[in-house]
C-alpha cells in the first residue's frame, strides 16, 4: 500500500508568518520520504470541522504550482475539486499547466461539491445535487475532449465550448489521471466506473470500503469496464505516529479489501515532524501489505 500526504490545515501555530514555509517543507520531506502523492483541499473557505472560514485556506491550484517547483518526485492534486468551482474548459487547462510545469506529475480529483456556505459567501451559484451530477458528469466528458485529438466543439445541457482546444498538450498521454471523489452508490460510483482513473473513499471502515467496491465493481460490469484499471484509495483522519502497529493491522485490512493507497493529513502541530516521522515509520511497512 502506498501513502499519500492531504494537506488539509493550515492552521499550525505561528501560521500568519510560516505557513508557506511549513508547506513547502512538509512537501519536500515527503518528496524525499517515499510518499507517492500530495494534495491539498479545493475550497475556498476552511471547513467547519477544522475552524470554518476564520481559519486559512488557500486557493488550490495556485498552491499546488508552488509545490510544483519544490519538489521533484510527488504527484500532484487536488482532494477535491468541486465541479462547481471552474467552468470545465478552464479547469482542464489549469490541470494541464500544473501538469506541463511539473514535468508530469498533475491529476485531477474532482467531485459534485458540497460545501454551500462558501459558494454563498463569494457569490458562486451553488445549485442543486442533481444539477451538481448532470455538470460534474458534462465536466468529465469535457477534460477527456480537452485532452484529446478532438478540439472541436461541446454541445451539453450545461456548457457549450465552441473550440476545445489546449496547447500545450499534458507531459502525460494520453491524459492526466482523473480521480472522482466520492462513495455515493448509485451515481458517484457509476460515474468513477465511466469515466475515471482512480476512486477515493472515506476510510470509515474495512467493511464500509468493502461493500463500496463491490458496487464499483457491479458498476463496472453494466458499462463494460475493467475493474482492475481504476485505481482504489481512502482517506483518514487516522494518526499512524500513535499506534503505528495498531495503523497498520488496520490498514492491511483495508489492502485486503482492494485499498492501495492511503491518503493520510499531518497531525499535531507540526506538519513537517509529522511528515518525517511517517516516512520514516510507516511508509516503508505500508509499502510492504
Amino acid at each position: 500500500m502506498r501513502v499519500g500526504v492531504h494537506y488539509a490545515s493550515f492552521s499550525h501555530p505561528e501560521w500568519e508568518t510560516r505557513l508557506v514555509e511549513r508547506l513547502g517543507e512538509t512537501a519536500r520531506v515527503a518528496d524525499q520520504g517515499g510518499v507517492e502523492w500530495f494534495t491539498a483541499m479545493d475550497h475556498w473557505f476552511q471547513m467547519e470541522d477544522l475552524g470554518g472560514p476564520a481559519e486559512p485556506m488557500l486557493e488550490g491550484y495556485t498552491t499546488l504550482g508552488y509545490l510544483a517547483a519544490v519538489t521533484e518526485r510527488l504527484r500532484l492534486g487536488l482532494l477535491v475539486t468541486g465541479t462547481t468551482y471552474r467552468w470545465p474548459g478552464l479547469l482542464a487547462k489549469t490541470v494541464t499547466t500544473l501538469d506541463v510545469l511539473s514535468g508530469g506529475r498533475g491529476m485531477l480529483g474532482i467531485g459534485a461539491a458540497w460545501y454551500a456556505r462558501e459558494h454563498e459567501g463569494l457569490g458562486v451559484p451553488f445549485p442543486s445535487t442533481s444539477e451538481r451530477f448532470e455538470r460534474l458528469e458534462e465536466t468529465l466528458h469535457i477534460v477527456r475532449q480537452m485532452w484529446s485529438d478532438d478540439d472541436g466543439p461541446f454541445e451539453g445541457t450545461h456548457y457549450s465550448l465552441a473550440e476545445t482546444v489546449c496547447v500545450p498538450r499534458p507531459v502525460q498521454q494520453p491524459a492526466p489521471p482523473v480521480l472522482v471523489g466520492g462513495s455515493g452508490e448509485r451515481k458517484t460510483l457509476r460515474l468513477v466506473a465511466t469515466y475515471a482513473d482512480a476512486c477515493n473513499l472515506l476510510a470509515e471502515s474495512p467493511e464500509v470500503v468493502r461493500h463500496k467496491l463491490d458496487v464499483l465493481r457491479r458498476h463496472c460490469e453494466d458499462v463494460g469496464r475493467d475493474p482492475a484499471e481504476i485505481r482504489t484509495t481512502i482517506v483518514t483522519a487516522a494518526d499512524p505516529t500513535g499506534d503505528t502497529d495498531g495503523f497498520l493491522r488496520e490498514m492491511q485490512s483495508y489492502a485486503a479489501a482492494g485499498v492501495d493507497l492511503v491518503a493520510l493529513m499531518p497531525g499535531g502541530e507540526d506538519p513537517v515532524a509529522w511528515t518525517e516521522s511517517v516516512c520514516r515509520d510507516v511508509v516503508p511497512r505500508l509499502d510492504s501489505l
